[in-house]
């Protein structure tokens, strides 16, 4: 089995106070057993809106942001998965999630696809989408897990993608922007994408003003294992392949469908 965590705290405009408050959460997770260490998207800096500052603190992939999860997950030995602003070009940016690996190098990479330009908000002001490639893994004992972004849950053809490309879990950094009906919807879509892919989910948002929080694991049958509501921490849970593997006989949905996904 392996233990997973997700760990929720309110990045803001100090990027070195929020590198200390990631590595405070890895450690806290590391410390009760994690394996894998989901934290939120944005974790290096994040704004009030979506403007030029998000360009002036973007980094690349071998920054100081990096670099501190390269030492966290080697140092602890597990896998470390959270989301930052990478440098793309003049006045643009990825929006990045990485996930090092126990010996402290990149195992996988995702670019966020699907920007955030609803409810009055205009991420692809700044951001520029990520391309269309094959979803990258990386596997944590018997656990294959994807990688995806905040507002891609909105997409179901995003996990269906990611599973296809082997995942049996999906680690989900957010900063799920509250709003009328907002943490409803979060709740709602990130177990809806659980059941229907018959998968785990690690969902970390971020908390405070910018993030509704609410933090979770869900297991294949949409069963919420842990969860956070308002305040920083970690919450962890144990993800048992041969859980997996009941759901998916019990519903073979994978296996009955009649559609696949292409990109657009």
């Amino acid at each position: 089995m392996v233990q997973v965590a997700v760990g929720q705290f309110a990045p803001g405009l100090d990027k070195a106070d929020n590198s200390a408050r990631v590595r405070s959460l890895v450690d806290e997770a590391a410390g009760r057993g994690a394996d894998v260490v989901v934290l939120p998207e944005y974790a290096s800096f994040t704004a009030p809106r979506m403007d030029e500052r998000f360009a002036a603190a973007a980094e690349p992939l071998d920054g100081p942001f990096a670099a501190t999860l390269s030492e966290l997950a080697s140092g602890h030995g597990v896998h470390v998965v959270a989301g930052f602003a990478e440098h793309a070009d003049a006045g643009r940016i990825h929006n990045t999630l990485l996930a090092f690996g126990p010996s402290g190098e990149i195992e996988a990479t995702y670019r966020k696809m699907h920007l955030y330009d609803a409810f009055g908000y205009r991420e692809s002001d700044v951001v520029l989408p990520g391309p269309l490639d094959t979803p990258e893994t990386f596997t944590s004992g018997a656990i294959t897990f994807g990688l995806q972004t905040c507002y891609d849950v909105r997409f179901p053809e995003v996990t269906r993608r990611i599973v296809d490309a082997g995942a049996t879990a999906l680690a989900l950094p957010a900063e799920w922007v509250p709003g009328p009906l907002k943490e409803d919807h979060w709740r709602t879509l990130v177990r809806a994408r659980a059941i229907e892919n018959t998968m785990y989910i690690a969902a970390a948002g971020q908390n405070g003003r910018h993030g509704a929080g609410n933090s979770m694991i869900i297991d294949p049958m949409g069963v919420t294992l842990a969860s956070l509501g308002e305040q920083d921490g970690t919450a962890l849970a144990l993800l048992d392949p041969a859980r997996l593997e009941s759901v998916r006989r019990t519903n073979p949905a994978l296996t009955l469908r009649r559609f696949t996904t292409t990109p657009r």
